[in-house]
């Protein structure tokens, strides 16, 4: 890894006094085989093993590489492992501070490694999602004539945040969230091993629990945590790292939620998703995940608005009135109130008895008017106040519903081609069985064809 003067004087104390760094950069592994989980990416012959030179690499050179994961899932960690592991240059840049200024001084620090002493570079890129397109156009020649070989490492979806170009000159490596096992077998080497806490103080089952929940499957927040409650239980003189210690360094679990990222859509889908399903505490849940992040309470509420139709609809038409004045009142509230008129809506709307008629009708209805399905407006329903509309035929015909005992006027309403189409199709769940009643009586009256 290249490094300045200051950098690589840093690093040298750290290798000298490893006590004075975090916890978790002691016990980043320092091979492939000692990274936790992520073992589908670590299988003989991946991009990552012929990225630290395994197996050769003959004709066919390293591919660049996108490592997509939650955070703490190890993305950073495995390209430390290349860096050490390789016998290519490398250099890392963080998007957060890195520009087109930077990317293009490596690169052309690359073409003269590679013209002047045969050695190929790898670039570690952190937080790719945070580039521009322009900054990541200024990736791609580099990438495509192989002068550097990526690895760029991003928590949001690659498809929406990094450039197509740039996505199709590379593998998309896709980290999954670390199991409770992953994370319980680092907390154990951490406590054991000499880079560690060296079996200096133990860890009792309820503590090792309780790292493991506010961790989220976050192994550098659970080493956070570790490391944290073992200095509180250092100062106190104890042996064991107790749960009340934890408590007491730790007050809350992560909340995984990223509310610019993809899991922003997620948990509002799972929001919008227990609310179709009916189950009230399971929509409360995402619900507080949203507030506990920080959402936004109107995107909260505009997503509560639109299941009030999609999958509530007529079977209880109060729903809609109830999201939208939840929608008005988190407008004019805001945050910490806005929270119990949330609440209100999220469990009137889970509650409520559901129908996707609605959704469907106008689905089946927008599919036949893109098909072509339309026709003329038949002549008796054309507008006729106009002066010459009698003469066009416009209005002839015409049957007035109101002068109908029945206030049904039996005319065809639909062009010729959809005369006898049906797109309402109601249930009879709540309210809406009043709906099928109509449905059935008027369908009957106005003397339709079953379609």
């Amino acid at each position: 890894m290249e490094a300045d003067l200051f950098t690589a004087a840093a690093e040298e104390r750290q290798e000298k006094e490893p006590a004075g760094s975090p916890l978790a950069a002691r016990m980043r592994p320092r091979t492939l085989d000692e990274v936790v989980g992520q073992r589908h990416l670590l299988k003989p012959g991946s991009p990552l093993r012929r990225l630290v030179g395994e197996g050769g690499r003959g004709p066919a050179g390293p591919s660049s590489v996108i490592l997509w994961g939650p955070p703490g899932t190890g993305k950073t960690t495995l390209a430390h492992v290349v860096s050490r592991a390789t016998d290519q240059r490398f250099v890392e840049l963080s998007a957060i501070s890195a520009g087109v200024k930077e990317v293009r001084a490596v690169i052309d620090g690359a073409r003269r490694a590679a013209g002047g002493f045969g050695k190929e570079t790898v670039l570690f890129l952190d937080e790719i999602h945070r580039f521009s397109k322009a900054q990541q156009d200024s990736l791609l020649p580099a990438v495509e004539n192989r002068w550097v070989t990526l690895i760029a490492a991003t928590t949001e979806n690659p498809y929406f945040s990094v450039i197509s170009p740039l996505l199709s000159r590379s593998l998309l490596l896709t980290l999954e969230p670390l199991t409770d096992d992953d994370v319980r077998g680092l907390v154990r080497r951490a406590l054991a091993d000499e880079r560690g806490l060296g079996g200096t103080l133990t860890l009792p089952e309820e503590s090792e629990e309780h790292i493991l929940r506010v961790a989220g499957g976050d192994a550098r927040r659970a080493l956070t945590v570790l490391e944290a409650a073992a200095g509180a239980s250092l100062d106190k003189g104890d042996d064991d790292i107790t749960l009340t210690t934890l408590e007491e360094t730790v007050d809350r679990a992560a909340v995984k939620y990223d509310r610019d990222g993809d899991q922003h859509y997620d948990v509002a889908s799972a929001l919008i998703k227990s609310i179709r399903g009916s189950d009230v505490d399971a929509a409360l849940h995402y619900l507080a995940r949203m507030i506990e992040a920080g959402e936004d309470p109107r995107f909260i509420a505009r997503r509560l608005m639109i299941s009030a139709s999609e999958d509530i609809g007529v079977a209880d038409p109060n729903a809609l009135p109830i999201a939208v004045a939840a929608a008005q009142a988190v407008a004019m509230i805001g945050f910490p109130e806005a929270a119990l008129t949330l609440s209100h809506a999220t469990i009137a709307l889970a509650l409520a008895p559901k129908s996707n008629s609605a959704t469907t009708a106008i689905g089946e209805a927008l599919a036949d008017v893109r098909k072509g399905f339309a026709g003329p407006v038949p002549p008796h329903l054309r507008d006729g106040h106009y002066q010459g509309a009698k003469k066009l035929g416009h209005a002839k015909g015409y049957v007035y519903p109101h002068d109908q005992a029945d206030g049904i006027a039996a005319q065809q309403y639909a062009p010729d081609a959809l005369k006898d189409r049906e797109y309402y199709t109601p249930t009879r769940h709540g309210a809406e069985a009043r709906y099928a009643d109509a449905v059935e009586w008027t369908r009957k009256h106005l003397g339709r064809k079953r379609s």
